[in-house]
């Protein structure tokens, strides 16, 4: 945060000459200042724990973290007025000059020095304009942001992979489960409501890394390290829904979930459930790891993406491969298909996404996106007409199919986003960050919600 005056003595010297004209930001100052030797948030902590309180010790935890992002935003809103104040200055320093040689000159140049005073007040007022919208943008934002957001709780925990998870899904027919791909070659089956791991599915030889479901039948689709993707069948059948336990009964084969180890459920090791090991159909046309892949609408083809920097679209019935999809100067991050047209965005770490049309089937056309500075981490569809892109820049773009020129909406966080994901039904946009943090927004950018912090760190090695 920049700071002006000097070192403390120049404050406390100030102090002493309290007429003394200062600017109107110095009380900012002095609080940067004399909180500069000690850790953010150290001292409301020494002011909530020397107040005699009756609050439990999490809601003042939770009242310290909610003060720090308070003074997160006004930082960053001071540090735009600044920023803001001297163009101001600088401008009007440079018209103001030009209005004085203006009057120094021949008087047959009157017209021209109203037309500059003109032009001079103009500017003034489109810079005081776009001043006060900024200001209003980051002060509005902050309201909402703290206003409304919503509390978040963990409900469930799905416990049974040996490393880290990848990517989720959830099927789109009955039964209803949850899908979870995963950096220990497999991908698992999971009743939502219980929690219980259903089916293993152990046909890769490297890290599974997506996994979605076919939109009628009980198909999955898995990509993996091992330069491979697969269509596999399953068959489940949900436990019945367990009686909620009496807490006062007495219960003497307790055990402490701490004792586990971790991944371990119930049984001989972790998850033992029927496994599938063999696979309806193997796509194996990629020379690189197949990042990720989907269904195209009505599940007759699937498109895969690949560090070979192609992404290609093949046939279910027959495994053929119908289309290679070539263009990205570097290894792909991510590819979604439309759930109701026939279009696919694929995303890149050459700082672009594409969209790629297939509904006339005699032609396909793309049209290549370079809204972003760093890498695509993901660009995902929604149910309407738009598209939703995350970066390692971190920022996060909503985009309109009809008019993808620009941005209709741009996200700012303080951290690189990873593969984002877009609630169907209620347009709510999950981002996940290097830090740990899960946050939602809306679709027009106004943040909900932040899930609470993990205690395990947020996966970002290369898959495998």
């Amino acid at each position: 945060m920049p700071v002006e005056g000097g070192s403390s003595g120049s404050s406390a010297s100030t102090a002493r000459h309290p007429k003394q004209k200062r600017k109107a930001h110095s009380l900012s100052i002095r609080r940067t200042n004399s909180t500069e030797e000690r850790p953010p948030g150290s001292h409301r902590g020494e002011m909530l724990e020397g107040q005699d309180s009756k609050l439990p010790q999490s809601l003042r935890n939770n009242l310290v973290d909610l003060f720090g992002q308070i003074e997160r935003e006004f930082e960053n809103l001071y540090i735009e007025n600044l920023e803001l104040r001297r163009e101001i200055d600088s401008l009007n320093e440079r018209l103001t000059g030009d209005g004085q040689n203006l009057e120094g000159g021949d008087p047959s140049k009157g017209a021209l020095k109203t037309k500059a005073s003109h032009s001079t007040s103009q500017l003034s007022q489109k810079l005081k304009t776009t001043y006060k919208a900024s200001t209003s943008k980051i002060v509005s934002s902050f309201k909402a942001t703290t206003g409304s957001r919503a509390l978040c709780h963990l409900q469930k925990e799905y416990v049974g992979h040996r490393d880290g998870i990848w990517d989720l899904s959830v099927t789109k027919t009955q039964p209803v489960v949850l899908g979870t791909a995963s950096a220990d070659h497999s991908a698992l089956l999971w009743s939502i409501e219980t929690g219980k791991c259903l089916l293993k599915y152990g046909g890769h030889a490297g890290s599974v890394n997506s996994i979605k479901f076919h939109p009628t039948e009980q198909m999955a689709l898995t990509a993996s390290g091992d330069q491979t993707a697969h269509i596999w069948r399953y068959m489940v059948q949900l436990p019945a829904p367990q009686p909620a336990p009496d807490v006062n009964a007495p219960c003497d084969d307790d055990q402490d979930s701490s004792d586990r180890e971790e991944g371990e459920v119930d049984g001989e090791g972790p998850c033992e459930v029927p496994t599938v090991r063999v696979a309806t159909a193997t796509l194996k046309s990629h020379q690189g790891v197949v990042i990720t892949a989907d269904w195209l609408v009505g599940g007759r083809q699937v498109v895969t993406a690949s560090w070979d920097r192609a992404a290609n679209l093949y046939e279910v019935e027959t495994s053929e491969l119908v289309h290679t999809l070539t263009g990205h100067d570097q290894e792909l991050t991510h590819c979604c298909t439309h759930p109701t047209q026939r279009l696919v965005v694929t995303s890149s770490r050459d700082t672009t996404f594409r969209l790629w049309d297939f509904r006339d089937p005699s032609i396909h056309s793309v049209n290549v996106f370079q809204g972003h500075t760093d890498t695509v981490t993901s660009a995902v569809f929604t149910a309407g007409d738009n598209v939703v892109s995350g970066s390692d820049d971190r920022t996060v773009k909503v985009w309109d199919l009809k008019n993808m020129r620009s941005p209709i909406a741009t996200i700012r966080t303080d951290s690189a986003v990873n593969r984002i994901s877009v609630s169907a039904n209620q347009r709510i946009i999950a981002l996940p960050h290097d830090n740990r943090q899960v946050r939602l927004f809306d679709m027009s950018g106004v943040r909900l919600a932040r899930l609470p912090r993990s205690n395990r760190m947020v996966r970002r090695e290369r898959k495998l």
